[in-house]
């Protein structure tokens, strides 16, 4: 009897830490531990693995997501899905995720939370807005926090 498994779906892979939340963010290897997992799954056959380490999700100039994006931008994309483990690790900033998932989305591409349900219906992607934007916020007041500890390291103020 033939595999009835349809055709696996090709997806990347793309993990993030940011070098003021190293301590929270979940580290690049157990990122990728969890993607490939669930990538084995879920039918999926990994063909491309983009990191990047210490660079901020608020900022779209990080040089393997760069990379990833000029990928899918090619004449032949060589994944239909970009799998990543929270979408904060793919931006926190909610104009950002509109901007680079539309033209993803033009190019026939997804980007999938594999721990954060948000698929296609209206339901899902109001979900996936609400979350994007409450990642923004979150990083947004997270700065002065960081400002703050870097100026007085001993963890008290003068």
């Amino acid at each position: 009897m033939p595999d009835q498994r349809p055709d696996p779906v090709p997806a990347a892979l793309y993990a993030r830490v940011s070098s003021d939340r190293q301590d929270v963010d979940l580290s690049v290897a157990a990122q990728l531990r969890a993607l490939r997992d669930h990538a084995e799954k879920n039918n999926y056959l990994v063909v491309r693995e983009y990191v990047d380490e210490a660079e901020s999700g608020r900022v779209a100039d990080r040089p393997q997501f760069r990379k990833m994006l000029d990928e899918a931008s090619g004449e032949d994309a060589p994944f239909e899905e970009i799998l990543v483990w929270k979408f904060s690790r793919f931006t926190r900033k909610r104009e950002h995720a509109v901007a680079f998932k539309s033209m993803l989305r033009r190019r026939g591409i997804r980007v999938v939370s594999i721990t954060e349900h948000a698929d296609d219906s209206p339901t899902g992607k109001l979900m996936e807005a609400i979350i994007e934007s409450v990642d923004e916020f979150y990083s947004e007041n997270l700065i002065p926090e960081v400002q703050s500890r870097q100026n007085h390291p001993s963890g008290s103020p003068a």
